[in-house]
């Protein structure tokens, strides 16, 4: 038995946060989950909640007594903007004995990111997954109301992640030897197309699903139209349109790091077969 830990987990209440909490738990450890505002946080039974803002590190001081790991993201703040405070974050680290850190890759440049990778006195690792299978949720509303997905580049291949598997590699880097000073790019078990995908979540909520492909001008169009920012517009058409190298190879770090194979986009479908679906009286199910 793995001798159970206090882990501090920072951006705790988002994607990714929510399966490192999730996985710690499931394998004993005590969790200390961080929020801006823990009155509107919601975690399951046996996590302690403690306010504290990455941007303003001095307010972890209670946050990091008598932990031994931190997960760590790179952003913060209410517009998530790159964080800067890495250096003193670490230096309260030190104080309090953190002796492993993991750290969520923002998909770019990070200076906190730099922070960790330069800094000797903890065991680091950096984990760098791929499209989270979780980003499917956003094709939901037009699921349920006119059983379509609409998108461009439908040809495009993903290694696409479960995001609990995620949580699972942070979990085991934050509380067993051997993952310091290491990058793990996380991927799940299979390439999918984005007809691949939707066909998919038609299995599993047992309702077929038009696939609408979208040219890049319409496809700016509807993101325009749902309010997203011209720099994440400009990213979405060029990971889409000229996916890299790392987003389309498949690699066996979950299973190396965890023990289990990684879970697959049907696992992940099934799990969420109820957004996908009308609820009572043609209303939307609640998301997870």
């Amino acid at each position: 038995m793995t001798q159970t830990q206090k882990i501090l987990v920072t951006g705790a209440t988002g994607t990714v946060g929510r399966q490192v909490v999730a996985e710690l738990l499931a394998r004993g450890h005590a969790v200390r989950a961080l929020t801006r505002d823990p009155k509107k946080a919601a975690f399951p039974a046996g996590v302690e909640v403690v306010q504290g803002d990455l941007t303003e590190p001095d307010s972890l001081g209670p946050a990091l007594e008598g932990v031994t790991g931190l997960h760590l993201i790179t952003f913060g703040g209410p517009y998530f903007a790159p964080l800067e405070t890495g250096p003193r974050i670490l230096e309260l680290a030190h104080a309090a004995g953190v002796r492993r850190v993991t750290v969520l890759h923002g998909g770019g440049p990070s200076l906190l990111e730099d922070a960790v990778r330069a800094d000797s006195g903890v065991e680091w690792t950096v984990l760098m997954p791929v499209e989270f299978m979780a980003n499917a949720l956003e094709w939901g509303d037009g699921v349920v109301a006119a059983d379509e997905v609409r998108e461009p580049f439908i040809a495009r291949l993903s290694a696409m992640v479960h995001e609990a598997d995620i949580g699972a590699v942070a979990a085991v880097a934050l509380t067993e030897e051997g993952h310091g000073r290491q990058e793990y790019v996380i991927t799940g078990p299979e390439l999918l197309t984005v007809g691949d995908k939707v066909a998919t979540i038609a299995a599993a909520r047992g309702r077929n699903i038009a696939l609408v492909e979208l040219t890049e001008e319409q496809a700016v169009a509807q993101w325009r139209a749902a309010g997203q920012p011209e720099d994440v517009i400009g990213f979405l058409l060029e990971a889409y349109g000229n996916t890299p190298e790392v987003g389309r190879t498949v690699v066996d770090t979950v299973e190396k790091v965890t023990g289990r194979p990684a879970r697959t986009f049907a696992q992940w479908a099934a799990e969420h077969a109820d957004t996908f679906r009308a609820g009572p009286s043609g209303s939307t199910p609640d998301r997870p």
